[in-house]
This record gives C-alpha cells, sequence and structure tokens, in this order.
C-alpha cells in the first residue's frame, strides 16, 4: 500500500481538539461549589453556571467531536489531490 492517506484531514484535527478543549472548558466551569464543612449546606452548588451554563458548553464540545469525526473537510488549494 503506496498511498499514505490519513482517515483525518489536518483540519479535522484541529477540530477534534478545539472540540476536547471546549469539553475541558466545561468540567472546569462545573467544578466548585462545595463546602468545607459537612454541617453546613452551600447552595453555591446550585448557581447559574454550573446548572445551565456548564452542560451547555460541554454538549457543545460534543457536538463539535461529531462534526469533526463525521465531516469531510476539502483539502487547500496548495495540497495535491490524489
Amino acid at each position: 500500500m503506496d498511498d499514505k492517506k490519513f482517515a483525518m484531514t489536518p483540519k479535522g484535527v484541529k477540530f477534534l481538539i478545539v472540540g476536547f478543549l471546549v469539553m475541558v472548558a466545561g468540567f472546569i466551569l462545573m467544578a466548585g461549589g462545595g463546602s468545607s464543612d459537612p454541617s453546613v449546606f452551600n447552595y453555591d452548588m446550585f448557581d447559574f453556571r454550573r446548572l445551565v451554563a456548564a452542560p451547555l458548553v460541554i454538549i457543545c464540545g460534543v457536538v463539535i467531536e461529531i462534526l469533526a469525526i463525521m465531516g469531510s473537510f476539502k483539502e487547500g488549494k496548495g495540497q495535491d489531490k490524489k
């Protein structure tokens, strides 16, 4: 097999990395809200950032991952199309 083509284009790999970073950002947004004293309840655990924004960011990252894997990206003008 002399043909050395990869399953994913460089543009697809970049989208894959961006999707991963977006998902990591969502998990970072979800972190925190705990309490150092177990007998004290902390209502910061139920704020907008952790219940709405962070899951939406994670879902956006998953959508980017799906597009990166399933999408077909055209090669640039300077590359050979064999």
